[in-house]
């Protein structure tokens, strides 16, 4: 663990081609986020949501419903990889989603509800590629080339990303 509350399972870094048993461990990782999600957030009042996990960074509703947005993006970001010829994605401005009124103020088991159902359908998907598909590439608007093994790593750390930033600040006030 790191000690940056920004990153504190690390910055993201990727580790190129993907084994089989990385790829499954990544995708198992991707399953297994809405339950530890869930369980993360199990109980915590409304005053708890509403608390940055750090000076200047988002509440504790902020990121889960950050996660829900971001993971959709990503899933369908995949899917364009996938489906065709090296698509140019769109991206979003995750700073301004999360200062609309749903991630402010939703109930966190909206978003809870639906990264269960996104992540039951996309890990299911995932599981189906074949090895070539996840060498698919899709390109970013800045000009870097990704592919879907790329955003598979991506995504497997943003979700063990956003969980610490919830669970650490959690210990971190004994709640």
């Amino acid at each position: 663990m790191s000690e940056d509350l920004r990153y504190p399972v690390g910055r993201f870094r990727r580790n190129g081609a993907l084994s089989d048993a990385d790829r499954i461990g990544c995708i198992d990782a991707l399953a297994a986020l809405p339950s530890s999600l869930t369980l993360a957030v199990d109980g915590l009042t409304d005053p708890q949501l509403d608390t940055p996990y750090r000076d200047g960074g988002w509440t504790v509703r902020q990121v889960v419903h950050h996660i829900a947005d971001s993971h959709a993006n990503a899933y369908v970001r995949m899917k364009l990889a996938v489906t065709e010829s090296n698509p140019l994605i769109k991206t979003y401005d995750e700073n301004a989603w999360a200062e609309q009124a749903d991630a402010l103020k939703a109930p966190v088991s909206l978003s809870l509800d639906f990264i269960d159902a996104l992540h039951g359908r996309w890990t299911w998907w995932l599981r189906t590629l074949q090895p070539l598909d996840f060498a698919r590439g899709l390109q970013h608007p800045e000009g870097s080339a990704a592919d879907v093994d790329g955003l598979l790593q991506l995504y497997a750390w943003h979700g063990r990303h956003h969980l610490a930033h919830i669970t650490n600040l959690a210990a971190r006030n004994n709640w």
